[in-house]
């Protein structure tokens, strides 16, 4: 005969097992779901992070705000994806683009495929071309045709 007094406490114990689970059942799921909510945000705040860095650097004070910093061609980026969008925005030819500044089509080619870099003397003039629109590029150009033609 079974020992009454261990199969009372093996019930017991099943049980209580049971009753825990069940009380525990609805703590283990809001457990789950706050982990999924703390990750979540945790998420967005490297998100706001980056957004805030980004929005608290400094803005360049190497630009050049006047025409005397733009001939001593201070603080003037030179970047083959800006020229190559800018020429794109004017809607012109390598070969046009460089008579706007003074030189051949083959060296804008070179300045864009980042074989060449231009000189200070070219920075600053595409620094002046970045304000000039579509309609101004072409007037600018048929005067430079009209004075090869007045030259021949």
């Amino acid at each position: 005969m079974p020992n009454i007094a261990g199969i009372f406490k093996q019930e017991i114990t099943r049980l209580s097992r049971k009753e825990i689970r069940i009380q525990t059942r609805s703590l283990r799921k809001a457990s789950v779901q706050a982990r999924k909510d703390i990750a979540e945000l945790k998420g967005r705040i490297a998100k706001l992070q980056v957004e805030l860095k980004r929005l608290l650097r400094p803005l360049p004070t190497s630009v050049p705000t006047s025409v005397t910093d733009a001939e001593k061609g201070k603080g003037i980026r030179f970047r083959t994806k800006g020229l190559i969008s800018q020429r794109k925005r004017l809607g012109i030819s390598a070969a046009d683009f460089g008579k706007l500044i003074g030189v051949t089509g083959v060296t804008v080619y070179n300045w864009e495929h980042g074989a060449a870099k231009p000189r200070k003397a070219r920075l600053t003039a595409l620094a002046a071309l970045r304000g000039v629109g579509k309609r101004e590029a072409m007037v600018r150009l048929e005067q430079l045709r009209e004075k090869a033609r007045e030259g021949k």
